[in-house]
C-alpha cells in the first residue's frame, strides 16, 4: 500500500478542519436561543431564510456566470403555495411546504426554459421582465391570491410555535440545504458550470449542452429558492404582492454580492449584514435606504470581492 502524498495529506487536513470550523458555527448558532430575545430570535431565523435565497442565487451568479433578477419571483411562489394550500385547501404544513417548493421548481423550469440560450444584460433583462409577470399576475389574480390585500394563515405546524423551535427547524433545514448546495457546486456537474462561466465558447467546443447544463442548474437553484420561499411563509405566516416584487430578487443579489460572489456561504454573511442594517439604521433614521445605499457603494470600491472575499484574500496574503 502506498503511503498519502504530502498534497493529499494536506487537502484531507484542510477538508476536516474545514468541518470543523462548520460544526462550530452550527453549533454556536443553535445556542442562540439560549442568549437572544424572541425578536432577535425572529431576526436570525429571517438571516437564516434569506441566506438560503441568497445561496440560490449564487449557484448561477458565482458558478455559472448568470445573474437572475427572478428569483425573488421563485421564492414568493413557493410563499404563496404554501400559505393558499393551508388558508384555502386545509392542507397540513409538511404537505403544502412540499407542494410549494414543487411549484416554485416547475416556474424556475419555465424561467430556464426561456433564459438560457442568452447571457450578460439579457438574460438580466428576461429574468427581471419573467419575475414582474408573476408579480402581475400575483397582484392583479385577487380570487386566488387576495391581490394587495395578500394571504394570511397559520401555516407552522403546533409543535413549531415556539420562537426557538422555529428557529432551531429553519437551522437543521439550512444545514441541510447548504451542505446539498456546496456538494452541487463541487460536483463533475458544477465544476462543468464553472467551465461554461469561464468559457462558454470553449466549453461548446468540447462537446458540452451548455443550454442543458444551464437549464438543470437554473432549476436547482429555483428548487432551493423555492425551499426558502416556503420556509418563509413558516416565519410570516402572511404573502402579498412585494413577496414576489422585484425589490426581493434585488435584495437576494446583493446578499450574494455583499458576502461575495462564488463563495457560497457568503450568502449568510451577506443576509446577515444586510438584514441587521436594515433593522439597525431604520431604527434611527427615516432615510436608512439613503444609509444602506452608501453603505453598499463603499462595499463595492473597497471590497468588491465581498466580505468572505475580502476575508480570503486578507488570510492569503499573511500565509504567504
Amino acid at each position: 500500500m502506498t503511503s498519502p502524498t504530502p498534497k493529499s495529506s494536506r487537502l484531507a487536513g484542510m477538508s476536516g478542519r474545514a468541518a470543523l470550523i462548520a460544526g462550530l458555527v452550527v453549533a454556536m448558532a443553535a445556542a442562540l436561543p439560549l442568549v437572544l430575545s424572541n425578536y432577535q430570535v425572529g431576526l436570525v431565523t429571517e438571516m437564516l431564510i434569506f441566506g438560503i435565497l441568497a445561496m440560490s442565487i449564487d449557484i448561477l451568479a458565482g458558478f455559472a456566470g448568470r445573474t437572475s433578477l427572478g428569483h425573488g419571483a421563485i421564492f414568493g411562489v413557493s410563499t404563496y403555495v404554501v400559505v393558499y394550500c393551508t388558508a384555502q385547501m386545509g392542507m397540513s404544513p409538511v404537505a403544502a411546504f412540499a407542494l410549494g417548493v414543487v411549484a416554485a421548481t416547475i416556474v424556475a423550469s419555465i424561467f430556464a426554459l426561456l433564459a438560457v440560450r442568452t447571457s450578460g444584460v439579457y438574460f438580466l433583462l428576461l429574468t427581471l421582465a419573467l419575475g414582474m409577470i408573476v408579480w402581475g399576475v400575483c397582484l392583479r389574480w385577487t380570487q386566488v391570491t387576495g391581490g394587495e390585500n395578500g394571504m394570511r394563515a397559520d401555516v407552522r405546524p403546533v409543535i413549531l410555535m415556539a420562537h426557538s423551535a422555529f428557529y432551531w427547524a429553519v437551522l437543521a433545514g439550512a444545514t441541510v440545504v447548504s451542505f446539498a448546495m456546496w456538494r452541487f457546486v463541487r460536483s463533475p456537474f458544477g465544476l462543468t458550470l464553472r467551465g461554461i462561466r469561464d468559457s462558454e465558447s470553449r466549453m461548446r467546443s468540447l462537446g458540452y449542452n451548455v443550454p442543458l447544463h444551464l437549464f438543470i442548474g437554473f432549476t436547482v437553484s429555483g428548487f432551493f429558492a423555492g425551499v426558502a420561499g416556503a420556509l418563509y411563509a413558516m416565519f410570516n405566516n402572511f404573502v402579498s404582492p412585494s413577496t414576489v416584487a422585484l425589490a426581493q430578487s434585488v435584495e437576494g443579489v446583493l446578499m450574494a454580492i455583499v458576502g461575495g460572489v462564488g463563495t457560497l456561504f457568503g450568502a449568510f454573511v451577506g443576509a446577515a449584514a444586510i438584514i441587521a442594517l436594515e433593522n439597525t439604521v431604520s431604527a434611527y433614521t427615516e432615510r436608512w435606504q439613503m444609509v444602506l445605499g452608501l453603505t453598499f457603494v463603499l462595499i463595492m470600491i473597497f471590497a468588491p470581492e465581498g466580505i468572505i472575499g475580502k476575508l480570503r484574500g486578507m488570510l492569503s496574503r499573511k500565509v504567504r
